[in-house]
C-alpha cells in the first residue's frame, strides 16, 4: 500500500505545480482607451451654419482653423479602443477609433475598413537597447496627440493640426542609456497610412532625452510628399518638404509644470514654381495644480504661414502671409477616471477670416472668442 500511496502523491504534486505554472492567454493582454463628447458656443460669432455663397447650401461655420473640437452645440467626440499583445520580446497594438474626432484623424485613408484604425503595428524588442516597429503609429513630432485623453487642453494647436498625424512604415528606437534616446524611421508620405500611393518616401529621426522632471525632444521630417519630387511625369507637384520640431516639458515644483513646443516646416515649391511655402510656431504649455482634483492650464501659441503655407489661417496678405496668435485657458476637474475640461479660447489672426456677422451678406473679422465644455472618460 506504501508503495501504491508514494507515487500517487508525488503525481498529484507534480499536477499542482504544473497548474500553478500554466499560464492563461490573457496573460501580457491589455486594454485601455476613452470616451469624450463636448459643448462648444462662440462668444464674438454666430453660431450655427450659414449660407455665405448663395446657393442655398450652409456651408460655413466660425471656427478656430485648427483640427477637432469646432462643431456648434452639444458634439460627439470619439470613441477610442486600445489592444496590445506582448509574450516575451514580441507585441502588437490595434488602436480603434470611432467618430468625428477619429474620422478627422484618419483623414488619409482610403479604404472603409481602415477609417476607424488610429494606429495598427507590431513590435519587436530586439535587445534592452533596441526596438523595430513595424506598421502604422502615431506622429513622433509635436506636443499634442490624437487622443483627448492625453491632452491636457482639449481643442488643439495651429501647429499640431498641421503637422504630421500619423505614419506608416519601419522605425527603430535606440535607448543610449538611462537617459538618452534617439530613433531612426522609414515611412510613407505623412498620413497615408493604407499603402503608398506616390512611390517616394519619407525619412524621421529623433533625439531624446529624460529626467527625473521633464524630457526634451528633437524631431526631424524630411521627404516628398506627393510623388512628383521623384517622379516628374506625375505631373505639377510640390518638391520635399522639410520640418524640425522641439517638444520639452518639465515640472518646476510639485504643483506646476511648464512646457514648449516649437517648430518649422518648409516645402520645396518644386513644379509648382515660385517660392518655398510652409509654416513655424511656438506654444507654452502651463499647468498648475490647485488641488487633487483640479488644475488649471494656459497655451499661448504664435502660428505663422509663408507663401500660402499649409491653408491653416484661410486668409493672406499679397505676399502669401498670415499669422494667429490663439490663447486658450482650460480647466481639468477630475471625477475619477472622468475629466471635464472647461475652455476660453480667443484667436486673433493677422487677417480678417473670423465670421463675424451675417446680414444677407457675411462679414468678417480677425478675432474669435469661443467657449467649450468637454467630458472625457479614460479606461
Amino acid at each position: 500500500m506504501r508503495k501504491l500511496l508514494v507515487p500517487f502523491m508525488l503525481c498529484l504534486s507534480l499536477t499542482a505545480f504544473a497548474q500553478e505554472e500554466e499560464t492563461s492567454w490573457t496573460d501580457g493582454f491589455t486594454l485601455s482607451g476613452s470616451v469624450d463628447a463636448y459643448f462648444r458656443q462662440n462668444i464674438t460669432s454666430p453660431n450655427k451654419f450659414i449660407d455665405t455663397d448663395g446657393d442655398d447650401i450652409l456651408d460655413t461655420y466660425p471656427a478656430p482653423g485648427s483640427s477637432f473640437a469646432n462643431q456648434p452645440g452639444f458634439a460627439l467626440g470619439m470613441a477610442n479602443l486600445v489592444l496590445s499583445y506582448e509574450k516575451g520580446s514580441v507585441g502588437a497594438v490595434a488602436d480603434l477609433v470611432y467618430g468625428p474626432r477619429g474620422t478627422d484623424a484618419v483623414f488619409n485613408s482610403t479604404t472603409a475598413s481602415s477609417s476607424i484604425v488610429n494606429q495598427l503595428y507590431v513590435y519587436w524588442n530586439a535587445s534592452e537597447s533596441v526596438t523595430f516597429t513595424f506598421g502604422n503609429w502615431n506622429t513622433f513630432l509635436g506636443y499634442e496627440v490624437i487622443s483627448p485623453a492625453a491632452n491636457f487642453n482639449y481643442s488643439t494647436s495651429y501647429m499640431f493640426s498641421y503637422g504630421p498625424f500619423s505614419h506608416s512604415g519601419l522605425k527603430a528606437d535606440f535607448a543610449i542609456d538611462e537617459s538618452w534616446s534617439a530613433m531612426l524611421a522609414i515611412m510613407n508620405s505623412t498620413d497615408f497610412t493604407d499603402f503608398n500611393p506616390f512611390g517616394s518616401y519619407t525619412f524621421g529621426g529623433q533625439l531624446g532625452y529624460s529626467g527625473d522632471s521633464g524630457s526634451t525632444y528633437l524631431n526631424v521630417l524630411y521627404g516628398d510628399q506627393d510623388g512628383n519630387y521623384t517622379d516628374e511625369g506625375m505631373g505639377e507637384g510640390a518638391g520635399a518638404t522639410f520640418q524640425v520640431d522641439l517638444t520639452t516639458g518639465y515640472d518646476l515644483s510639485d504643483a506646476f509644470y511648464l512646457g514648449l513646443n516649437a517648430t518649422y516646416n518648409t516645402t520645396d515649391a518644386g513644379d509648382l514654381g515660385g517660392d518655398s511655402f510652409g509654416f513655424y510656431g511656438v506654444a507654452l504649455y502651463a499647468q498648475a495644480a490647485l488641488s487633487d482634483s483640479f488644475s488649471i492650464g494656459l497655451r499661448p501659441e504664435y502660428f505663422s504661414e509663408f507663401a500660402g503655407g499649409a491653408g491653416a489661417i484661410g486668409g493672406y496678405d499679397a505676399e502669401g502671409d498670415a499669422n494667429v496668435f490663439a490663447v486658450t485657458l482650460s480647466g481639468n476637474a477630475k471625477v475619477g477616471p472622468l475629466t471635464f475640461i472647461p475652455e476660453f479660447r480667443l484667436d486673433s489672426a493677422s487677417e480678417d477670416v473670423f465670421l463675424d456677422d451675417f446680414d444677407g451678406t457675411p462679414s468678417y473679422s480677425g478675432s474669435l472668442g469661443s467657449f467649450l465644455l468637454a467630458a472625457v472618460y479614460s479606461f
